[in-house]
């Protein structure tokens, strides 16, 4: 069977598929979402790869018009169940609804497999098992843990990658992911009810405001290597859509959780370190710019302690939001929270 990754201590998980049929525990139920947008094509050899050990299959058609629902009731597999959208609402509502209903059908597991054929289930023992284990709250796949395909990607794409991991990892805190918009996750079942729905985008900023939504829960994320597969579907993400509109989404995530973590739940060393930094480095650059812009009208030099009341501050503030950094970096979430998270029935806040 296939070798799956596992290394204690970081984001990397690599284990044994027969490590994990050897342990002497059931396997939880597990559930597959499958969020559906004209995918009649498709839809139906996804549903034929899905594994044995899979409980339950929820199809949500999320309003594509096409027969994409009807394919999906024919086929002869008594797990399926298919939910439709009226209309459609994007990726992220899809996921949410078929969430609903696989958590209504009693599932403690719920990966998330598009509709598209991109995502090869037979890694989908892999994903889950950082969560069976109990050693994750959430898993994603990783296509980039592997020099090869960094290698095969084109430069343009590498770099956007690269530039969009960093700012997810600043605005979620989990410093140890890459491949942020990676749509092969699972998720244990008892943390749904914690998530606010309110705050997780309907469309392609899901998996992203799904990252931003689990820091502010301190659970804890993994990524498992999972290779990419292309069969020829074409993304529906823009890269150019997501280099205009993320970085600012990403940007309001930073910031609000650096003001829920650090200033409205608790103050640390580093709510100090961010506040006095922030402080200094802003006084400076506004000390700096003021006398920079008189000395450029009057043609009078600044005098040397003119220059050093700018350039202490900032230096100092800088040095203090580093400080901050690392420390942010070392306080990334390892105890999963799905141990002492419960779901009760009827509560959930996706339903409002």
């Amino acid at each position: 069977m296939r070798a799956l990754q596992r290394e204690r201590g970081s984001e990397f998980f690599v284990v044994r598929a027969a490590e994990l049929q050897g342990v002497p525990i059931e396997l939880p139920a597990v559930a597959v979402v499958i969020p559906a947008y004209r995918a009649a094509a498709t839809i139906e050899a996804v549903l034929a790869s899905i594994p044995t050990f899979v409980r339950h299959i929820v199809v949500v058609d999320d309003g594509g018009a096409d027969r994409t629902a009807e394919v999906a009731r024919t086929v002869d597999d008594p797990r399926v169940v298919v939910v439709e959208h009226e209309r459609n609402e994007g990726v992220g509502a899809a996921v949410l609804t078929g969430y609903r209903r696989a958590a209504a059908l009693g599932a403690e597991i719920i990966a998330k497999v598009d509709a598209d054929g991109q995502m090869d289930p037979e890694y989908l023992l892999a994903l889950i098992t950082p969560i069976v284990v109990g050693e994750a709250d959430y898993a994603k796949g990783n296509r980039f843990l592997h020099e090869r395909e960094l290698e095969a990607m084109p430069g343009r794409r590498r770099f956007g990658n690269a530039g969009l991991s960093f700012l997810t990892k600043l605005a979620s805190g989990y410093w140890g992911i890459f491949d942020p918009t990676n749509g092969y996750t699972a998720i244990h079942a008892s943390v749904i009810p914690l998530l606010d729905d309110r705050r997780i985008a309907r469309r392609f900023f899901f998996e992203s405001s799904m990252l931003l939504n689990l820091s502010l829960l301190r659970a804890v994320v993994r990524d498992v290597y999972i290779p990419a597969r292309y069969p020829g579907a074409k993304s529906h993400l823009s890269e150019s859509r997501a280099a205009l509109q993320f970085p600012a989404q990403l940007l309001r995530g930073f910031l609000r959780r650096i003001r829920i973590q650090y200033f409205v739940r608790d103050f640390s060393a580093v709510s100090l370190y961010v506040l006095c930094g922030s402080l200094l480095t802003l006084f400076g650059g506004i000390w700096g710019a003021w006398h920079f812009f008189v000395s450029s009208q009057t043609g009078v030099v600044a005098t040397t302690g003119t220059v050093m009341i700018a350039v202490l501050p900032i230096i100092v503030g800088v040095q203090l939001l580093l400080q901050a950094l690392t420390l942010d970096v070392q306080g990334s979430p390892t105890t999963p929270i799905h141990a002492t998270a419960r779901l009760v029935k009827g509560e959930y806040p996706l339903d409002r």
